[in-house]
């Protein structure tokens, strides 16, 4: 009897390893086509002066995004155009610039 019931839980176990390495990997689909992200300009680690300057560090900074978000590199970097966020196209104060998010936009 425990010989049987200890196969029968062996069947199981193979069952769901080979129902496991067939499906599809998440996240290689997610990498296949590009994501933009929007990310806060006071998100207190500074990264906004990097990406909204587009200086040398702000390549860096956003390639660094993207890989941990599972993409390649970052396509394109900087403050996010106003109606990407709100849908609106009034005009800003230098203040109200200030408070834009960052825009990544990640591909492979």
């Amino acid at each position: 009897m425990r010989r049987a019931v200890a196969f029968v839980g062996l069947l199981g176990v193979v069952a769901a390893g080979i129902s496991l390495s067939i499906m599809p990997s998440s996240r290689s689909a997610a990498a296949s086509e590009p994501r933009t992200f929007l990310i806060p300009a006071s998100d207190g680690y500074g990264v906004a002066d990097c990406i909204s300057s587009r200086a040398e560090c702000g390549q860096i900074v956003a390639n660094a995004w993207c890989e941990s978000q599972g993409f390649g590199k970052a396509v394109t970097f900087g403050v996010a155009a106003r109606e990407d966020f709100t849908g609106s196209v009034t005009k800003q104060s230098p203040a109200q610039l200030a408070e834009q998010p960052l825009s990544i936009t990640c591909g492979e």
